[in-house]
């Protein structure tokens, strides 16, 4: 599939214990300067050896070629190493085409790859989703095939992912407006596994959207169930829900430096009386229900030592939101107030309003602030 040369994949291996891999945007730059520079000299680099932003130098075996007339293809499949990418095993190929002189470089979306069709991403609406590093990297390493082999270095880039428009209704893609397939992605080229970095980017890129769009309001919600009762409460387009997951610091950080009039947080009790007690990250993995807070807050809100006692040693968030709810304890929203109560913490002043709706595993809402 591929292989490093350098030292910086292996470093992260001794660090982790797992394996990185590379992003569509190094795939597509590989595969651009091998059909490149066949189309210059006849022949197909293989392996092909990029340079990275940060300076590595992979080198990607080519999993598919042909060269015929002026334009050859090459393609690259993506190797995402052990983190649990939808794009790991991809075909992503670039089509490079000659131009006549002063075209510069040209970049087309081919079959799987998605285009633009709403503001406030970082590319002009009908323009391909290949994002601006990547478009870059293809850029810098067409100047260096053209320098070594005699090109003018005008030409056309057409990218394309084998079944990337089936691949993309598993992202973001169709909620952001780009449509048709994958976006062309990454801004060192390494997918650093468990990093969770893309996730977060669609965050952001979900921010920007709805705000180009004119949202006022925009909920950052857990899950799906979530997202259908701010949408029941609230009656919210589709383009202002940020599917949250676990990352509640991402969403606030982000609207903290681009600021909407409305924040919603919605999510599962238990989640989000992670939030309540500080977590920004509310993954299982990272952080835990902490059930001497819960316990705490049941004080609070008039349980008598006996109900907190019971509250500390709960199986779980829900069991104690049920015990407090039979003796009249709002636990519910007592944990929702907490939590927006760190949210505006970590907004710092920015002109956000927020509330907080906490629900079951059913979608029964259980605490509001």
């Amino acid at each position: 599939m591929s292989a490093a040369t350098g030292g910086g994949r292996e470093a992260q291996l001794k660090h982790t214990g797992l394996r990185p891999g590379w992003t569509t945007g190094a795939c597509a730059t590989a595969a651009t300067t091998a059909a490149y520079t066949a189309l210059l000299t006849g022949e197909f680099p293989d392996p092909v050896t990029i340079t990275l932003p940060k300076g590595q130098t992979p080198a990607f075996a080519l999993a598919a070629e042909s060269l015929s007339g002026g334009s050859a293809m090459a393609g690259i499949v993506k190797d995402a190493g052990d983190d649990p990418d939808v794009t790991h095993g991809a075909l992503v190929r670039a089509t490079v085409r000659l131009l006549p002189a002063g075209s510069g470089v040209v970049f087309r979306a081919g079959p799987g790859v998605g285009t633009v069709t709403r503001p406030g991403l970082p590319l002009d609406v009908g323009e391909p989703a290949i994002n601006p590093v990547p478009r870059q990297m293809m850029r810098d390493h067409v100047g260096v095939v053209a320098a070594r082999h005699g090109g003018g270095g005008d030409v056309e880039i057409t990218v394309s992912v084998d079944h990337g428009e089936d691949i993309a209704r598993s992202t973001w893609n169709p909620r952001l407006g780009i449509l048709g397939g994958l976006s062309i992605l990454g801004t060192t080229g390494i997918v650093v596994p468990y990093s969770c970095s893309a996730w977060i980017d669609s965050i952001r890129r979900g921010v920007d959207v709805a705000r180009a769009a004119g949202r006022t309001h925009v909920a950052g919600c857990t899950g799906s169930t979530s997202e259908k009762t701010v949408v029941a409460l609230y009656g919210l387009p589709e383009i202002a829900l940020l599917d949250m997951g676990d990352f509640a610091g991402a969403v606030l950080k982000y609207v903290r430096r681009h600021p909407v009039e409305r924040l919603t947080l919605c999510g599962g009790f238990a989640k989000l009386s992670k939030l309540a007690a500080g977590h920004l990250d509310l993954h299982s993995g990272r952080s835990q229900v902490d059930k001497a807070f819960l316990a705490e807050l049941a004080r609070q809100g008039g349980a008598d030592e006996a109900l907190a006692a019971e509250v500390a040693v709960a199986n779980t968030g829900l069991a104690a939101l049920q015990m407090c709810a039979a003796q009249g304890v709002p636990l519910g929203d007592l944990v929702a107030a907490a939590a927006r109560d760190q949210a505006l913490g970590v907004l710092r002043g920015a002109p956000v309003a927020v509330d907080v709706v906490c629900i079951d595993r059913a979608g029964t809402v259980v605490g509001r602030a």
